[in-house]
């Protein structure tokens, strides 16, 4: 193995703070029962083994013998700053209840779990990742769980390595998988805990309890770093316009987090878009004022922060995605009413219709063809052999068309020359 320079090893030293009630021994206080933000009957239907589960707070407790356990993690979705440190920090705790204690991770996200793909992390590999970004120490996927087989595929991996809780680090998407699996496993009655973990940089996984997912900050602290430079070369050039994208795609706490540490020109905020009712056009032409103010005052540059989603912000735009969306799934449908083939009734019907007398049907009708009052100028160029009907053949490459009088004719292809090949 390489040899870690010092600022690895400054870096790997590093003790994250921990709130009082988790340093040492801790004791799970259940609370209330919680209920969704929305549509509770609905939900509590899908999910009635889950529903309702209690608010759990820690606290302090004392130091108690616990039965061996082992415990699962799965990186899903998009990485995010934070999730190496995660696993470290379930890694000890883990390991501090009983060294016997394993810690497994599946592979590429929850198709590791389905295709039982998973390694045992160790004391070497924990400290390779540890405060280190990306999600690489098992890798990242983006399967979805859905189907009753993905479940008991995973069950039998589950069961076959000891495991207890199933972590899932995640977006929405990924905590949607959990709630899904979590539900599948209450009503089967298989003794499998399974917890998710909220993450994403877009910072829009957030309650009462959560006041943040982790990566928010570390993300906007980088993207306005990089923007600040962005900004310092503004300045110093004084010639161009930089326009930003950030990500944030159903929701702008990104730009809004960078605009608020690196006071750009113009920041655009999604929400603001839709709540204002803009056009496209209404923000090309703010955007175009600005320019317009500041080029009047002699300052022709500037900053433009934009977040990724904002194209779906816009009303109009946002409705034209509705509507294609909901063709795409009834593609015989246009505008809610069903398309109609156009085909004759004898094949809609089935009954076929008995075929006119040959004398009775309409004769073809034959296209006239335009007598040609002056011969075809030559279109031959300086230093190009004629490509008339008689120009020889040179390759035995031939093309046949049709003159005035409706005879096929073979006219040669001629190769291009040298110098207009590509």
């Amino acid at each position: 193995m390489a040899e870690k320079s010092n600022l690895q090893i400054a870096r790997a030293s590093y003790q994250p703070k921990l709130p009082k009630a988790l340093q040492g021994p801790v004791k799970a206080i259940e609370g209330a029962a919680t209920q969704s933000v929305g549509n509770q009957a609905e939900i509590k239907e899908l999910f009635p083994n889950t529903y309702g589960m209690p608010v759990v707070e820690f606290a302090q407790g004392t130091a108690a013998p616990s039965a061996k356990f082992n415990v699962g993690i799965i990186l899903s979705g998009g990485q995010a700053p934070g999730g190496h440190n995660v696993i470290s920090g379930l890694y000890d705790g883990v390991k501090a209840l009983d060294p016997a204690n394993k810690l497994y991770g599946f592979l590429m996200g929850p198709g590791g779990l389905v295709d039982h793909k998973y390694i045992e992390f160790t004391d070497a590999l924990i400290d390779d990742y540890r405060n280190t970004g990306g999600f690489d120490i098992i890798g990242s996927g983006r399967t979805k769980l859905e189907e009753v087989d993905q479940f008991e595929k995973g069950y039998e991996i589950l069961t076959e390595l000891g495991i207890k809780a199933l972590v899932i680090i995640g977006g929405d998407d990924s905590n949607t998988n959990a709630c899904v699996l979590a539900e599948y496993y209450a009503a089967k009655g298989y003794g499998i805990q399974v917890i998710g973990c909220p993450k994403t940089i877009d910072g829009d996984l957030k309650n009462d309890q959560i006041e943040t997912s982790f990566g928010f900050d570390t993300a906007t602290k980088t993207y306005s770093e990089l923007i600040g430079n962005i900004e310092r070369d503004c300045n110093s050039a004084r010639k161009y316009w930089h326009f930003i994208k950030v990500m944030g795609r159903s929701a702008s706490h990104i730009a809004l987090e960078c605009a608020l540490q690196t006071q750009p020109n113009i920041c655009l905020i999604s929400e603001e878009v839709e709540a204002k009712n803009m056009s496209l056009d209404d923000i090309v032409d703010y955007i175009a004022q600005a320019v317009a103010v500041r080029a009047a005052d002699g300052n022709n540059f500037g900053t433009v922060i934009i977040p990724e989603g904002v194209i779906e912000f816009i009303p109009a735009i946002k409705k034209l995605i509705a509507q294609l969306n909901e063709t795409q799934r009834h593609p015989c449908h246009r505008g809610g009413q069903e398309r109609r083939t156009r085909r004759p009734d004898r094949i809609r019907e089935g009954t076929p219709q008995p075929r006119q007398p040959r004398s009775l049907q309409q004769p073809a009708r034959r296209r006239r063809q335009p007598a040609r009052t002056r011969p075809r100028p030559s279109r031959q160029r300086p230093g190009f052999p004629h490509r008339d009907r008689e120009a020889p053949l040179q390759d035995g490459r031939q093309q046949t068309r049709r003159d005035e009088e409706g005879r096929h004719l073979h006219r040669q292809i001629l190769s291009p020359a040298p110098f207009l090949r590509l």
